[in-house]
């Protein structure tokens, strides 16, 4: 479980029914093991929520609109990284209940958008008393597919593999894929982001696009020298790119980047690796399914 609260919050529906849950989870995403499934099941139960039925992912196929309607459940929660949960919203456009993002990944991007720094219990806790909000957040749609949390394109998304290697505790394929991110990321072509110009025309390594609900906030990592990649590496080492030297360069509904060079660069929705091309457009959209929110403010 994440986070502290002072014990399991025993309040059930003002209405006193259970309410039945579907769970989607991954074996390989954070902390999802035998143990933490379990303290998750006790804290929903606690809460109002009954887990009626529980989906592995990728071993297993997600629900769809149609299985989840036919088994009379309108609440899923997921338990995952963003990549998983990514999938799984994907799958659920246009179905008629709500999801509940729990934080069983490595970064919790999206938990943090919708919930804020409040521990899983909390949220639990308030979505179980109806306390929560459904929200239809702002997402970063391209053609390769839509970003819940963010996406990040160019030589530097090389910068991936080495998390996927860390998440795979993989010690080999870390140590030489952080040796061939930090190469691509000094010597390789540069990306920039064209319509509308923001930055410097000559590009950067890595630019990273964050969904809000007003806009697409764009940030570029570069370096003027090894040292600078040092510290990116540092900070993905501590798992968040954000932390990496960076500098915002504004705000977009839509726009469209390109490589400086024109080659096809590489591209990462919500930390997962897709094909991209040497120019790609990207623009504000809906998410097409409710989330449940706790966070006071708009993110």
């Amino acid at each position: 479980m994440t986070g502290t609260s002072p014990g399991p919050a025993r309040c059930r529906r003002m209405d006193g029914n259970t309410r039945r849950l579907w769970l989607i989870n991954n074996a390989s995403s954070g902390s999802n093991d035998d143990t933490a499934l379990a303290a998750l099941a006790a804290c929903c139960a606690d809460n109002g929520f009954a887990v009626a039925h529980r989906t592995q992912f990728p071993a297993q196929e997600l629900p769809t609109p149609a299985l989840l309607e036919a088994a009379g459940i309108d609440r899923v929660a997921v338990f995952a990284g963003d990549g998983t949960i990514n999938a799984l919203l994907a799958t659920l456009a246009g179905w008629s209940g709500a999801v509940l993002v729990l934080p069983g990944g490595t970064m919790n991007l999206l938990y943090h958008r919708l919930h804020g720094e409040r521990p899983m219990e909390e949220v639990i806790a308030l979505a179980g008393r109806d306390e929560a909000r459904m929200r239809r957040p702002g997402i970063v749609r391209s053609r390769h597919g839509d970003a819940f949390a963010g996406a990040l394109a160019g030589p530097g998304a090389s910068w991936g593999r080495v998390r996927e290697a860390m998440r795979e505790f993989a010690v080999l394929d870390l140590a030489t894929g952080t040796i061939k991110a930090i190469e691509d990321s000094l010597g390789g072509e540069q990306i920039a982001c064209v319509e509308p110009p923001l930055g410097r025309p000559e590009g950067y390594p890595l630019l990273m696009l964050t969904p809000h609900d007003q806009g697409i906030e764009v940030h570029a990592f570069h370096a003027e020298s090894a040292t600078d990649y040092l510290g990116q590496a540092w900070a993905l080492l501590r798992r968040n790119f954000r932390e990496g030297p960076n500098e915002r360069l504004g705000w977009a509904d839509r726009l469209r980047i390109a490589s400086t060079e024109g080659n096809p660069f590489g591209l990462l929705i919500d930390g997962e690796q897709v094909e991209s091309a040497p120019s790609v457009e990207f623009w504000l959209a809906a998410c097409e399914v409710d989330l449940l929110a706790t966070r006071g403010d708009e993110a």
